[in-house]
């Protein structure tokens, strides 16, 4: 068993998430593969495997969920959503989102090469064709996605700004966040509008999380 199984399945049930051992299993397989490729690219800051734990996959997978139930009220199906994560680094948390929600399609950007070919060598190795690494600005894409998340990236105004060309017009913005970030949501333009702001518990970690949600302000 590997060691770090115990308190990702305590931390799954204490979120309500179910998934099935070959889910678990790429999970396991995926913090694995970050902490190999970090001791030659640095892709975090975070190198010891608990810590890596709670502040990286339980930290994501605390989005699945409320993604899900946006999916459900929006007007998006989960079996045709394209959900694009900005600034992905070493995937999180759209390699999270791409193995717990394998009917969303997930490209995740980034501008550092390395980071966008890790992407790549983790759909490869777990075998998940619905996940993609791309090199790029943010900014010069355009193909339309229902959902564009970002972690620990951006300002909002930043965030939105910069990949507005790439949402869809139904599409929604999902930042996760640390506190509450009252000066950023006020700084935004009235061309986009937070119709939610989403307190999360992160399973082990005593600190503050939200996911902001924004939208285009519709007439």
């Amino acid at each position: 068993m590997h060691a770090l199984e115990p308190g990702l399945r305590q931390g799954l049930l204490e979120l309500d998430l179910n998934l099935d051992d070959a889910q678990i299993q790429h999970l396991l397989d995926y913090l694995d593969l970050i902490q190999k490729w970090t001791r030659v690219y640095n892709l975090t800051a975070v190198r010891e495997p608990a810590e890596m734990l709670t502040h990286h996959l339980l930290d994501s997978l605390t989005a699945i969920a409320p993604l899900r139930r946006q999916l459900q009220s929006g007007d998006v199906t989960s079996g045709t959503a394209r959900l694009l994560d900005v600034g992905s680094g070493a995937g999180l948390p759209g390699i999270v989102i791409a193995i717990c929600c394998p009917a969303i399609t997930v490209h995740c950007v980034d501008t550092v090469g390395k980071k966008a070919a890790f992407i790549q060598q983790v759909a490869a190795s777990l075998k998940l064709p619905n996940l993609r690494g791309i090199h790029a600005r943010v900014e010069s894409l355009t193909e339309p996605y229902d959902v564009i998340s970002s972690r620990a990236f951006a300002s909002l105004v930043d965030f939105t700004s910069w990949s507005v060309g790439a949402l869809a017009q139904q599409g929604v913005w999902m930042a996760l966040k640390g506190k509450h970030p009252e000066q950023e949501i006020s700084a935004l333009p009235s061309a986009v509008e937070v119709f939610h702001v989403e307190q999360l518990q992160v399973p082990g970690l005593d600190a503050e999380r939200c996911i902001v949600w924004m939208r285009g302000r519709r007439a």
